[in-house]
């Protein structure tokens, strides 16, 4: 998502916009799985943000990953802001969130194999260095001026346009992280009915995976503060896409979506120029005051397309957003939970069923309620516990038919349907009981 795209050359034609979505639709047996997720580096004597640079930093972590396990560097300027091997890559977040976005893989179980490594090298480097990683939605106790700045052209224009846009942009800039999972789409027709029912289910994926109950060292009133901060944002970039549910939904609605989205940036001989604000429909003419008379490549469109950020987004694939990190179990958990919903077409069929006859105040109502109350959350007579639990049901027998043993892996899911219970109520168990009021026990308790 950090990194510049690839998208190809000049836009010679307003169909190749669409077109380039149209170029993910693959057939069922290569679709595949990319896993993502993000986590914060914390130092374990004192517990504050782990930094950029110096003896225990995030480009130590890099130099030693690249030394040591034989990824290669990225870098802007002079600095390291990402790695790459075998089709995985390793880039940072504004606030320094270390994410691992995985190579496109089969099965649920080689996404699990692939974490595992990550995480084994990644701990056998931090551990002596006294660094720890927290699987958790939202740091619970650094404040913005504690968090380090990644030293990335792009986070600089955006910090900046966040600021004037919403009240919560920095914030989920800087103090979020994430679980996600990109999964293929065969055809225009299968897109929409797959986006729509991410879409619908995501505040399911919400409320199962929050993590986040706390901010500035103290309980914020919601399960998943991740999720409230995206409904603070940039109304323009954001949200359930209500237009996706209308007939005649396809590429090129979701283009003329992204179009009327402003711009960041463009970016150009490895820097990013300021485009604050501007339009695409204006660059696609030559008349984009960032870059008078120049048009617009597909690498260009391919980058407008990752500063759009609903609930669920297209690219050449789909990416599910809905989700806040949390412990190893629940980051192996989410893309079994919509690889079962997605890739089965009985199971995809059924989950459409459950959803298609929300309207667009009941799916944002419950996008609410997951935030704030998680599994106890409820909109327009719809329980979440009840949709999660015909969710799960439905992404389990999914998996089964697969073939590949992958249903172990919503064990934490299944667990939290069974109580009602997610980790951030029992985190706040926690910190309301046998941690009497003190967050530190959390660092060691989230660590990953």
């Amino acid at each position: 998502m950090s990194i510049p795209q690839s998208g190809g050359g000049p836009i010679e034609s307003f169909d190749q916009l669409a077109g380039l979505l149209e170029s993910g639709c693959k057939p069922r047996d290569q679709w595949r799985i990319g896993a993502e997720h993000e986590k914060f580096g914390w130092l374990t004597d004192s517990r504050l943000p782990l930094p950029y640079a110096g003896d225990r930093s995030i480009s130590a972590i890099f130099d030693a990953l690249v030394a040591r396990y034989g990824w290669h560097p990225l870098r802007e300027g002079e600095n390291i802001i990402g790695l790459t091997r075998d089709g995985a890559n390793i880039s940072l977040e504004p606030g320094g969130q270390f994410e691992l976005s995985g190579a496109p893989l089969v099965s649920t179980l080689e996404v699990a194999a692939e974490l595992q490594q990550h995480l084994d090298e990644v701990r056998s480097i931090a551990g002596p260095m006294g660094v720890r990683f927290m699987g958790i939605g939202a740091p619970p106790e650094w404040t913005h001026d504690q968090m380090p700045v990644m030293p990335k052209g792009r986070y600089r224009l955006m910090t900046d346009y966040m600021g004037r846009v919403g009240t919560h942009g920095t914030q989920m800039m800087y103090r979020t992280s994430t679980v996600q999972v990109n999964l293929d789409y065969a055809s225009e027709a299968d897109m929409v009915r797959k986006l729509r029912v991410a879409l619908a289910l995501q505040p399911v994926a919400t409320a199962l995976f929050a993590s986040s109950p706390f901010f500035e060292g103290k309980p914020n009133g919601h399960r998943s503060w991740r999720s409230r901060i995206w409904r603070g944002l940039d109304d323009s970039r954001t949200g359930m896409l209500p237009f996706a549910f209308d007939e005649g939904m396809g590429f090129q609605a979701y283009v003329d979506w992204v179009l009327d989205v402003p711009m960041y940036f463009v970016y150009r001989d490895g820097k990013y120029i300021n485009a604050l604000g501007q339009s695409f429909r204006d660059f696609l003419k030559g008349e984009l005051p960032a870059l008078p008379g120049e048009k617009p490549t597909l690498s260009d469109w391919a980058d407008h397309m990752t500063t759009v950020f609903p609930e669920a987004r297209v690219k050449k694939y789909i990416e599910m957003r809905g989700a806040d990190c949390g412990d190893q179990a629940h980051i192996a958990a989410l893309p079994a939970f919509w690889v079962g919903l997605m890739y089965d077409q009985t199971a995809l069929d059924a989950a459409w069923d459950l959803v298609k006859g929300f309207d667009a105040d009941t799916r944002e109502g419950l996008r609410v309620a997951a935030s704030v109350s998680a599994l106890a959350g409820e909109a327009e007579g719809v329980k979440l516990l009840d949709l999660a639990r015909a969710a799960v049901g439905l992404s389990h027998a999914g998996l089964a038919a697969r073939g590949f043993g992958e249903e172990a892996q919503l064990r934490p899911l299944v667990e939290s349907l069974k109580t009602g219970k997610v980790q951030a109520d029992r985190w706040l168990e926690f910190y309301n009981g046998p941690w009497n009021r003190d967050l530190t026990p959390l660092y060691e308790a989230s660590s990953l």
